[in-house]
């Protein structure tokens, strides 16, 4: 059965549930959303209106067992989100009051995993999942159980860089990670084609977040390296109030434009106290492969001046060269496929520094209340 015909049977299957609330359909509701079927796997959210999150669980567990039950559908992920309904919504529910903010859920760990650290960066454009992957696999040298979780939602980068094509298995209540180079790695890009886009609203996204965190089976690791979403939004808050994150390393390039994003960045971890382990300064010099010789393509020693302003550790500089940017092209990262080369090196570096800070930091991040 091709992927389009997969996807109709499913809908298919899906329209025989029942809303208990409308006593409809939920596809007849317009509540089945962000459908995606790949070689068997599926996955979709079903959205419910705001206040109905909690008690609609039931309700995605049938979703999710009725598309499990279709022939040749291999795994289900079915995220639960709710939402306000937008005028002139076709969701006939009653009118109801607004629904005041509540405070966030408290921040739960992940079972098994004892510290989980999130890179980011200010902008997109610094390489900050080149410098996710190579962190990962370098702690990973360094003895470490390391696992990593692709958290760009809307941009996953994993699936290129560590050249992982298939899908991830389950064992009936959790996703499997996939092993590769030593890493037990998680992506929403595992589910999708390369080039087909997650149109999802904000709400999705942070469900969909921590589905994939609490209900992937990571087993034991010593540290979860998450590669965050570029900027400050909805992503970034959504993990920094309901993870208890260890730290935070921000990457940056030594241009000013992406160093005033950087700021920005350590300011929001800073706000909802979360440890910044430290700064990396990306793209810092090109070095010339034929001649040896080192230009300032965007500057030099910005990241450093910056975390030094700041009052943050910095981290190291990792050079601009071809090399780093074809092995993560072809999905074999520097830090894998030359691991004695001077490239591996700087990431090495930058890698004994976050081990010897993870092993500092000890006060988690408490919880925050927005608003």
């Amino acid at each position: 059965m091709s992927d389009s015909e997969l996807r109709q049977a499913v809908l298919k299957a899906l329209d025989q549930v029942i809303d208990p609330v409308s006593g409809r359909t939920v596809v007849h509701q317009d509540m089945i959303a962000g459908l995606v079927v790949k070689d068997g796997h599926v996955g979709f959210v079903v959205e419910v209106p705001a206040g109905r999150g909690p008690q609609s669980e039931p309700l995605r567990k049938i979703c999710e067992a009725m598309a499990l039950g279709v022939k040749d559908v291999k795994s289900v992920t079915a995220v639960l989100t709710a939402h306000e309904d937008a005028p002139g919504s076709s969701h006939q529910h009653p009118p109801r009051p607004a629904v005041k903010r509540r405070p966030p859920l408290p921040q739960q760990g992940i079972p098994g995993v004892a510290a989980v650290i999130a890179v980011a960066s200010g902008k997109g454009g610094v390489g900050k999942s080149t410098v996710a992957v190579n962190l990962a696999l370098s702690l990973s040298r360094l003895g470490l159980k390391v696992g990593l979780m692709d958290a760009d939602i809307y941009g996953p980068s994993v699936p290129r860089l560590l050249d992982i094509r298939e899908k991830p298995d389950s064992d009936g209540k959790k996703l499997i990670p996939i092993a590769k180079y030593g890493l037990a790695a998680m992506s929403l890009g595992f589910l999708l084609q390369e080039d087909e886009a997650a149109i999802w609203r904000g709400p999705m996204v942070q469900s969909a977040l921590m589905q994939m965190l609490n209900d992937t089976k990571w087993g034991e690791l010593d540290v979860l390296v998450l590669d965050m979403p570029p900027g400050t939004g909805d992503a970034q808050l959504t993990i920094t109030q309901r993870v208890p994150l260890k730290g935070a390393v921000i990457v940056s390039t030594p241009q000013d434009i992406a160093l005033i994003d950087a700021r920005k960045g350590i300011a929001m971890f800073q706000k909802v106290q979360v440890p910044i382990l430290g700064v990396v300064e990306n793209m810092s010099q090109f070095i010339c492969p034929d001649c040896g010789s080192r230009h300032d393509i965007f500057g030099h020693g910005g990241a450093q001046d910056t975390a030094r302003t700041l009052g943050v550790p910095f981290l190291g500089e990792i050079p601009l060269v071809p090399r780093i940017r074809e092995t993560s092209d072809a999905g074999t990262p520097v830090s894998a496929a030359l691991p004695d080369g001077p490239e591996a090196e700087a990431f090495l570096a930058v890698a004994r520094q976050v081990k010897a800070a993870l092993q500092t930091v000890s006060k988690p991040a408490p919880r925050i209340v927005i608003g």
